[in-house]
């Protein structure tokens, strides 16, 4: 069984004992986070999507930690007019379990 889950912005395909590293949850570590923006579950039995959303349906996540990600180095230039900029960044983002899938 496994759903298709949508948080912060993106979605997931998630499995219970699944781990993910999404965007950032105002949650702090082995808390449970509850999402109900579930767009489809699918059991032994058949397929359930919804219409934006499955109702009813929702999974739990326990938050693991937090933290940020690989540097990314953002460089902009123009040739042959003296213009450069150099930026870092580095995307904060939660690792979470799924514990269970709720349809």
């Amino acid at each position: 069984m496994y759903a298709i889950i949508e948080t912060g912005g993106k979605q997931y395909r998630v499995q219970e004992g699944d781990t993910l590293y999404i965007e950032k949850l105002p949650a702090g570590p082995d808390e449970t986070v509850e999402v109900n923006k579930v767009l489809a579950v699918v059991k032994d039995d058949g397929i359930k999507a919804g219409n934006p959303l499955v109702e009813g349906a929702k999974v739990l996540l326990k938050v693991v930690r937090h933290g940020r990600g690989k540097k990314i180095i953002v460089f902009k230039y123009k040739s042959k007019k003296n213009y450069r900029r150099k930026q870092g960044h580095r995307q904060a983002f939660t690792q979470v379990t799924v514990e269970k899938i709720e349809a």
